[in-house]
Formats: structure tokens, sequence, C-alpha cells
């Protein structure tokens, strides 16, 4: 273990001793501060210490070829008076390493945790697998701040998606983060979303579909290459129930005698009864039953509920000239068709399964053309007429 003048010079010159793989050089002037020469010819800097409880250990600074040897002095001073404080960068180095990148992490943590602790774990996943893994999957957790989120969401935005889906997206990564935290990984003790700004979102959008629009849709469906199309938007149409609900249905809900499906998960997470029409019965009576399939409209390759029928409904809304129709309007154009069926908001809120009647207010203002309409029907037959008419 020579101990020398090191400096540049030294540096420069300095070999390995015959026969040996390798010598370290200490300094003489900064304790702990060595230079390790191979008998490769490279070069590195490292500083020896004690970490707090005693133990030796090295920390490398860099190789002489990439980094100057007054740079490297400094280094080592200010790891000295790091260590002096108490801090041990050893140990700081080894958190690094521990902390997982964002696919080990949904890898080996979050996806198995959603499985049992989400309703629908499948809408996670695809956000996972379609654009939070292609962006941010290999970079480490400590490596993701909140401007390249944010970057990322406005790119998303402007390629197309809707607001709130760029904002799902965003949703996702703070559950992941908000979950790492709080599991103790390494990486995650600041969420970097938290600062992220979210997009305007619109959600007063509906579609109220017209008895010709619906009679275009039914024929659409009719032909799909999806056999249980014919069925799911009927279905849809007639009950009001989220696409979820009735692609996870089974026949032992249903109860024909007593017109009612009684559905045990909800989006509130509490069970809710469906009083169901009777044409909507005379529809579950056209549904084809699998053996041994407890479930209402399986995917029959399957036999397991659809995880997604995204393609035929594409497919069948273009066919009938409506490529913006969403499935969730069909719930909308269940609800509209009660307002102007005379029913009340209350009846809707029942009906749809709303736990606040103010969700179900959107509608009012269908209400109001209904008395509208009353009431000009009213004036027609009067009798009266006005004056200039």
């Amino acid at each position: 273990m020579p101990v020398v003048r090191l400096d540049a010079a030294f540096v420069r010159t300095a070999t390995c001793a015959q026969g040996k793989q390798k010598t370290d050089f200490y300094s003489d002037s900064l304790q702990g501060f060595i230079l390790e020469v191979r008998a490769t010819g490279n070069k590195t800097y490292y500083l020896r210490y004690r970490d707090p409880f005693g133990r030796l250990r090295a920390q490398k600074i860099g190789s002489a070829a990439d980094v100057s040897f007054e740079k490297a002095q400094k280094a080592a001073i200010q790891l000295k008076a790091k260590i002096t404080l108490g801090e041990d960068p050893g140990k700081e180095k080894k958190r690094l390493k521990q902390i997982p990148t964002l696919e080990e992490l949904i890898r080996e943590r979050y996806m198995p945790h959603i499985q049992t602790a989400k309703r629908r774990p499948d809408f996670d996943e695809g956000i996972i697998r379609l654009h939070l893994l292609p962006k941010f999957g290999r970079h480490r957790l400590a490596e993701i701040d909140a401007e390249s989120i944010q970057a990322w969401h406005q790119l998303k935005s402007a390629s197309g998606l809707s607001p709130a889906y760029c904002n799902a997206m965003v949703g996702v990564l703070r559950r992941i983060f908000n979950l790492a935290k709080r599991w103790g990984v390494p990486g995650a003790e600041v969420n970097p979303t938290a600062n992220v700004t979210l997009l305007e979102v619109d959600n007063i959008k509906e579609v109220y579909l017209t008895a010709e629009q619906t009679e275009r849709l039914i024929t659409a469906v009719n032909n799909s290459s999806n056999t249980q199309l014919r069925y799911i938007v009927p279905l849809l149409l007639l009950t009001g129930a989220r696409k979820r609900e009735l692609l996870d249905a089974k026949w032992e809900d249903i109860d024909q005698d007593r017109r009612e499906w009684r559905i045990p998960l909800t989006k509130s997470g509490k069970p809710r009864k469906v009083p169901l029409s009777k044409m909507a019965i005379e529809v579950f009576e056209t549904v084809p039953r699998f053996p041994d399939c407890p479930y209402v409209v399986p995917n029959p390759s399957t036999l397991q509920p659809f995880k997604s029928i995204w393609g035929s409904w594409t497919s069948a809304r273009t066919q009938a000239g409506m490529p913006g129709l969403r499935l969730h309007d069909l719930r909308h154009s269940f609800a509209s068709a009660l307002v102007n069926a005379g029913r009340s908001i209350y009846e809707v809120q029942k009906l749809l399964g709303h736990a606040k009647v103010t969700t179900t207010e959107r509608y009012a203002h269908l209400a109001n053309q209904t008395l509208l309409d009353a009431t000009d029907a009213a004036a027609q037959v009067t009798g009266i007429t006005v004056s200039g008419h």
C-alpha cells in the first residue's frame, strides 16, 4: 500500500507493480484518497472510509480517463465532509441501486395488487401497456419527474385522445406512486404527478338517440360479426345499465318472473336492483345460453366476459352512420326516454342507480322540454287565436 504524493503528474506515469493485478496508491495529504492502477493500465479514483459501524468501505469516484485529478480530489474532499457529518455514501449508492424501474414495480407489485383490489383491473392494464410502459417503463422511479409527465400528458392530448382519457392515464400513474410510497418502495418518497396540471373535461355531453337512429343502430348490430352485440346493445338501451354491469352479468341474477335484475356490484360499490320492462324480458329470452356458462352475454370463444367489445362496436356504429356514438350514450338515451315519458328525476335516479340526485339532474332540461311540449299541445286545443297570426 504505497503512500505517495498523489497529483496529476503522478497519475499520468503511475503503473501497476510487476506481477500484480492491481496496485493502490494512497495520497499522503488526503486520507483515504486512492488511485487504483490495474495491470491492464486502467486507473480509477476511490475514497476509502469507515461507515458509522466502523466497517471499511470504498466509494468509487471515477476513471482517471474520464475525470481529471483536480475534479477527483475535489469530489473526495466533498465525500469526506459528508462522511464527517454522518452520511454514508455507500449506503446511498446501495439505496439508488434498489430503486426499481416503473416496469419492475408494475410487474412485481402493482398488477398483482389490482387483480384483487380493483373491480376493473383491465382498464389500468390497458393504460399501462399502451401508454405508461412505452414512455416510462425503463425509467427508475426517481428519474420520473413532473416536467416529463406534463410533456407526455400534453403530447397524448395533441394525438387526439380525449381529455378524460389523458387525465385517466395520469391518474393510473398517480395511484402507482401512491401505493409505492405506502409500501416503502425506494424512489417513491415524492409523487411526481402531484404537480401535473390536468386537462379540463366537459362531462356534460350527452347523446340521445332518435327512434330512426335506434333503428339504424339495431340493424347494424344485427349484422355484426360479434353475434353477442345484437343482445348487448338492445339490453343497454332498455335497462340503462353500465357496459361493465351487463358484460359481467350472470343468469343467476336475472329473475324473469319478477322482472328484476340484481347487480351485485355497481360503480358505487353497492348492489342494486334493476326493474326490467316486458321488452327487456323478451330480449333476455332470446339470448342464447351456453352449457356450464353462468354469464349472460359471454365471449362465445372463451365463455368468459368480454374484456372489450371496442372493435365490433366501432364497426357497428360506423355502419349505422354514427361513428362518434359511445356505448355510454345508450345509458343517456334510456334516461332521455324515461324523462320524455313523464317520469320524475327521482325515478330516473333510482333506475340509473345514481347515488346522488345531483348526478341525475343533468337530465332536468329534458323534463323542461317535455313540459314545454305539453303546454304547446294544450294551447293548440284551447281554440284561442292571437291577433296577427
